[in-house]
């Protein structure tokens, strides 16, 4: 679950984090009174669950509460990747003389929370690993020791030279740590860091991603999902508890599995073609589950060609058969289905299938081909 910058700043806030005040607002009015409360300048930043909002012009500079009340006006409302604007937060400017990126998530590899730190902040950290992978420093930290003594030199020494700034990171460091801990974090960054004119470290930007299946024990934290900010397909999909991520490809996919969803998106790839979505319909896969993840699917322009892969253990390919006929009944769809079912019940499925317009196929490979082929004739 992604969260706005502003419930994050709050997490990092509570965490000891340099932070600096804000106020969260919902209308251009409002702006001039945030402003002369903060004292100017302030920053008017869009709050909206994307990237590069800056680049977008959703983040802006103000240096008078009138020009606040103007920038507020014009971002609100504004379209950022296909998200609207619907609130902006007026946050204290910081004169910057240095920028960092520090930021945590999980190494697969050690299982444990991963520090990642670099001198080259402000900039996407993707691209820094790409272009100059030597100014990124990854700290593998104990989950229940926390961050070692020697760690602490080691990342400030690495960031700086300045002992007076060097000796304001570790609470940063350790801080940043806490709040990944306390909630549960799969991400949690603050990019950039930065140092003030005056030799003061300031987090001005926060962003925080939490585990899904965590939020049973952060009642607080799931208030702040904002389903206006997801895409209606993975709202959609959660609530029907399916696992589902929008892609850009025209392959749908309809999957039972994580392990076998992944494979079938690999396969696609590999035989010149994009899938249009991962779809993972679980263990028990019900009539009603099927046709929630078709109501999905098909909302999407792009799709050309649905693939249903099925691999039945635990769930039944006859009820995934029941499934598919009632959605294409249901929903009118019109898109082609490629069909391989396999396992529990197969043989059902078959009788169930008979003469029916889906496209039938006995491998995975044969399905993925079908479906591109079909996909590319649209």
């Amino acid at each position: 679950m992604k969260i706005h910058e502003v419930d994050a700043r709050g997490i990092f806030a509570g965490a000891g984090l340099p932070v600096p005040p804000s106020i969260l607002i919902t209308q251009s009015a409002e702006a001039r009174g945030a402003a002369e409360k903060l004292g100017c300048p302030v920053v008017v930043k869009s709050q909206v669950l994307v990237g590069g909002r800056g680049k977008a012009g959703g983040v802006k500079l103000a240096s008078t509460p009138e020009e606040a009340a103007e920038k507020a006006e014009a971002i609100l409302g504004m379209d950022i990747k296909g998200l609207t604007v619907e609130k902006v937060l007026i946050a204290k400017a910081v004169d910057i003389s240095e920028e960092f990126y520090v930021g945590m998530v999980y190494d697969r590899v050690t299982r444990k929370p991963l520090m990642m730190i670099s001198p080259a902040g402000g900039i996407d950290i993707e691209e820094v690993a790409k272009s100059t992978p030597e100014k990124i420093l990854k700290v593998v930290i104990d989950p229940i020791a926390g961050i070692m003594p020697f760690q602490l030199r080691k990342m400030s020494a690495f960031l700086t030279a300045d002992k007076a700034v060097a000796k304001q990171l570790a609470p940063v460091f350790n801080g940043l740590f806490k709040a990944f801990m306390d909630v549960d974090s799969s991400l949690a960054e603050i990019n950039p860091l930065v140092v003030s004119p005056d030799g003061k470290v300031w987090a001005i930007d926060a962003k925080i991603n939490i585990d899904d299946n965590s939020l049973y024990r952060h009642a607080a934290l799931e208030e702040m999902r904002d389903d206006s900010s997801e895409d209606p397909g993975e709202v959609e999909a959660r609530d029907s508890d399916l696992s589902f991520v929008k892609l850009d490809g025209k392959i749908g996919c309809i999957v039972n599995g994580a392990g076998l969803a992944m494979a079938t998106m690999d396969m696609i790839k590999y035989f010149g073609s994009e899938p249009a979505n991962f779809l993972d319909i679980g263990g028990s896969s019900s009539p009603e589950k099927v046709l929630a993840a078709m109501k999905i699917i098909v909302r999407d322009p792009k799709v050309k060609a649905i693939l249903i892969n099925i691999f039945g253990g635990i769930t039944r390919c006859d009820d995934v058969a029941n499934g598919l006929l009632r959605a294409k009944k249901d929903l009118g769809v019109d898109i082609p289905l490629v069909v391989r079912l396999t396992g529990t019940n197969a043989e059902e499925a078959r009788v169930i299938l008979e003469g029916t317009e889906l496209v039938p196929a006995t491998t995975m490979e044969e399905g993925v081909k079908k479906a591109i082929e079909i996909a590319s004739a649209s």
